[in-house]
């Protein structure tokens, strides 16, 4: 009985004073991951006021796995596999979510062009032109454009309204559109005409992911097959072959060891194929 009161004291002991040494190095990661989340978080328009107590929550609970993980399973390699897995999925969904909604908005950008020169040789004014698009156009691109106006009626610059717009958006099209834009404004030229270019050579870049996205379509699909197989075969052996010997992975250290291996490269292996099948155009 003293002998476990004396190692939780030491362990609870150690703790605190790798806390203590450790609280620098933890407020510097904390001021990175949140501002990589908050800039995610916006280009996504979600809440971003009560991401630092999230964040906070979610540190200890990642710290509580590990604890667990070491002290009640006694499994140290698994806890920081756990704690790898913790970490990394939450900001590889909101990457994939920010990402997916870019990729949405890139989509509808050439649409959104024709319509903006259809309007502005219509005879509107491009303020009015802006404001039919943020009326009229699909989600999301209409919250840019609803954003671009709102500040505009308020009374910021549109040059200021396109630049922080094209910060937060990050697209290429959209830079372009925004240069045309202001281009046009500083030393006059047929807007409409520019725009309907950049709408035909966006509508031309897409047609050519679209493409090359049809035709990898299969190996993406085996490359995550591929990526469940070791899954797949180590159940198959741990409930109908050999489950006593299977079982040893789990709980000898060097089974732990090979398994951790095993799906570091497994995974390092399924995104060096996703990079492959993505080519940049």
């Amino acid at each position: 009985m003293f002998e476990q009161v004396m190692g939780t004291t030491m362990v609870g002991l150690a703790v605190a004073i790798l806390a203590h040494a450790g609280s620098d190095y933890y407020m510097r990661g904390m001021d990175f991951v949140e501002a990589d989340f908050r800039d995610k978080l916006r280009r996504l328009r979600a809440n971003t006021s009560k991401l630092h107590k999230i964040l906070v929550i979610w540190s200890c609970v990642v710290l509580g796995t590990l604890l667990v993980s070491w002290l009640v399973a006694n499994s140290l390699l698994l806890g920081l596999m756990s704690v790898v897995l913790l970490v990394c999925l939450p900001w590889y969904l909101l990457r994939r979510m920010a990402e997916t909604r870019r990729q949405q908005i890139e989509d509808q950008l050439a649409d959104a062009m024709v319509s903006l020169s259809s309007a502005v040789r219509a005879g509107l004014s491009l303020a009015q032109a802006l404001e039919i698009l943020a009326q009229q156009s699909p989600r999301p691109i209409c919250q840019e454009f609803q954003q671009i106006v709102g500040e505009y009626q308020l009374g910021k610059p549109l040059e200021r309204c396109l630049v922080e717009a094209k910060q937060r958006l990050r697209s290429e099209n959209f830079a372009l559109l925004a240069a045309a834009i202001q281009a046009s404004r500083e030393s006059g030229g047929s807007l409409n005409e520019t725009v309907e270019r950049i709408a035909h050579s966006v509508r031309e870049l897409q047609r050519l992911e679209r493409k090359i996205t049809s035709e990898t379509a299969q190996a993406r699909y085996s490359a995550f097959y591929m990526a469940l197989a070791p899954f797949a075969v180590l159940s198959i052996y741990y409930f109908f072959i050999d489950p006593i010997n299977t079982e040893r992975f789990f709980t000898s250290f060097v089974g732990q060891m090979m398994l951790c291996a095993a799906v570091v490269l497994n995974f390092i292996a399924y995104l060096w194929a996703r990079q492959i099948l993505n080519p940049e155009i």
